[in-house]
């Protein structure tokens, strides 16, 4: 089920959200959130809802194993037995097919006869709740939270609709204490509201528009792929990646605030980023935060020698790069942001930290931009193709395709919206009436605020009209991030 389908807004949402409301004890409003976060999932693969309940079962036996234990040496064989678990899951069913094409291509170097591959279906948002998973009995081990007397609520938490398929990745010691205690308030309803409809524009007016001319790109030939075309191509896919993520993580944050949860803000205007580094702090910042905490710091971080940093840092972006899919062109992109992050950590970093502050932005946005060919690319030679043509050199273009093909007038628009909004003009725009309406007088700071209030709820209004006029005349178009 896609928050951005009919289905999601006009039904499944309107009926949870009112019998959460009406049910007056926390119990029975995990319970009803739990129930409805099974059937959310098993809507789209219902025989991978036993996978995935199985999974639960076995860590909330580990969370509480690892948590009864006082033995250090008992404590730590559990949690490599977690990871084993759950990474050896994770491995089978994303890694199974990568492994076999890649042991084929070896034996068919030496002629040997190949092995046939397993096929395996991926079920939806199995890295994330894998993450989620490791993050429960890891967080236990550490004693940040006592593991769970439920498994309901590790269940909840691994399951819980709006962040299951495609994050944030949520940790046990933040979520566990609103699991017993927290507090739906009107304010904090109508945020959520707010941040749901942000979600929903994001995602109907920039990213599913801009998507259109993506995939008629990247579906192209190299003989017919023209450098204007490919840079094209690659700038709509930065911004449609960049608005179908968040608009993705502002909705599950605004449907967390909406039943009382308060999840890790994912994004932070990367696109406004001087180096690699920062665009790091600012994009997927739950994944990114997840892998310092649970991977680079336990390796060692920087409180070791450089050469073993550098090791540590390239293994962690090498794994980021695995985790977001089986291919080589994922596995590249991984390991190229890593290398910019060890580059920096050189005298290339000084350099670039002395450039005038334009120059760095042009600096860690191509950088990006290349990255993101690499992540959109399925296969290396695509990757390639499309790296020739944006440098000049795609001499072959037998039959080169207009570049007003793809260019449109609604392309044109969610393009223009798309880069005014990959800034935080909005934010500065609510922070300016702020201090204005604070300024304001006393006898008028009253109506000043209402005006305020009314003016951005018509916004929000109009976002959402606009958004289900879109959703009503396009096509059914996921979240990238579900492939994960």
């Amino acid at each position: 089920m896609v928050f951005s389908s009919a289905l999601f807004l006009f039904l499944f949402l309107p009926v949870v959200l009112t019998l959460v409301l009406l049910a007056r004890r926390i119990e029975s409003r995990n319970a009803l959130l739990l129930m409805f976060s099974l059937i959310f999932y098993a809507w789209g693969e219902p025989i991978f809802i036993l996978l995935a309940l199985a999974s639960t079962l076995m860590n909330y036996f580990l969370g509480l194993w690892v948590d009864h234990s006082n033995d250090p040496e008992r404590r730590k064989f559990v949690v490599v037995l977690s990871v084993v678990l759950n990474v050896g899951i994770l491995t089978f069913f994303k890694y199974a097919n990568f492994a076999f094409e890649n042991l084929n291509a070896v034996l068919a170097i030496f002629h040997f006869r190949s092995v046939p591959l397993p096929n395996l279906l991926l079920p939806i948002g199995i890295s994330f709740f894998t993450f989620h998973a490791l993050s429960y009995v890891i967080d236990v081990y550490r004693r940040k939270w006592k593991a769970a007397k439920n498994p309901a609520d590790v269940a909840l938490y691994i399951f819980f609709f709006p962040q299951m398929i495609a994050g944030p990745i949520l940790r046990w010691s933040a979520i566990a204490p609103q699991l017993v205690k927290r507090v739906i308030t009107l304010a904090g309803f109508v945020e959520g509201i707010r941040r749901f409809v942000g979600g929903l524009a994001k995602k109907m007016i920039v990213a599913n528009v801009v998507a259109i001319p993506v995939r008629e790109i990247f579906d192209l030939s190299s003989n017919e792929l023209t450098t204007p075309v490919a840079w094209f191509g690659v700038l709509c896919y930065t911004l449609q990646i960049y608005f179908d993520f968040s608009g993705y993580s502002d909705m599950a944050v605004g449907l967390g605030k909406m039943f009382g949860f308060e999840f890790i803000e994912n994004f932070n205007f990367p696109y406004i980023s001087q180096s690699i580094k920062e665009f790091w702090r600012r994009w997927h910042i739950s994944l990114s935060t997840w892998f310092r905490d649970y991977l680079y710091i336990p390796l060692g971080g920087n409180r070791c020698s450089m050469m073993r940093n550098y090791f540590n840092l390239i293994l962690v972006f090498f794994l980021c790069g695995l985790w977001h899919g089986a291919t080589w062109p994922f596995v590249i992109w991984g390991l190229y942001h890593g290398l910019f992050l060890l580059l920096e950590k050189t005298r290339f970093g000084i350099l670039v930290d002395k450039m005038p502050r334009p120059f760095r932005h042009v600096y860690a946005v191509l950088v990006i931009i290349c990255g993101w060919v690499l992540f959109r690319s399925e296969t290396l030679s695509q990757a390639i193709t499309f790296f020739n043509a944006m440098s000049g050199l795609n001499h072959a273009v037998a039959v080169p395709q207009p570049l007003s093909r793809y260019v449109t007038s609604q392309v044109l628009s969610s393009i223009g919206i798309g880069i005014i909004l990959s800034a935080p003009l909005w934010p500065w725009v609510r922070e300016l009436c702020g201090k204005m309406v604070k300024a304001t007088p006393e006898p008028f700071q009253a109506p000043a605020l209402f005006a305020g209030l009314l003016l951005e709820t018509l916004l929000n209004a109009a976002l959402l009209l606009i958004s289900l006029a879109w959703l009503a005349g396009g096509t059914y178009n996921p979240f990238i991030y579900y492939r994960f």
